[in-house]
């Protein structure tokens, strides 16, 4: 991935994590990894953990960024969330995965932003 895919994806991040906050959820943790992958957002809301997968686009010629985290994509994030629940010792808090689709115009203002609860 080069530098400039990069930023535009941590700026994404950024985003996604002012929009769950403005929504009343606490961000803990970003861009957490373990030896299995990472998880961008990580956030609390109602004593549930909230994972959210990021995906930011500068275009909709393949469709919007949520469209990408396929089953495959959904199964490593459930595993990864069960690792860092586990490590946290909070598995006995419920788990919900979001997506949320940023999207950019090449100056990297916001175009749009959708938010999936509970993929």
């Amino acid at each position: 991935m080069t530098k400039q895919r990069k930023a535009i994806g941590r700026y994404g991040e950024t985003l996604a994590a002012s929009h769950l906050e403005k929504l009343g959820y606490q961000v803990i943790e970003r861009n957490w990894t373990s030896r299995l992958g990472e998880l961008d957002i990580i956030a609390i809301s109602d004593n549930q953990v909230i994972i959210c997968e990021v995906r930011t686009t500068t275009q909709t010629y393949f469709g919007y960024g949520f469209q990408s985290v396929d089953r495959k994509k959904q199964q490593k994030l459930q595993r990864l969330a069960l690792q860092y629940v586990a490590e946290k010792g909070w598995s006995h808090l419920n788990i919900r995965m979001d997506v949320i689709s940023v999207l950019l115009d090449g100056q990297r203002n916001l175009v749009d932003l959708k938010h999936i609860q509970g993929i």
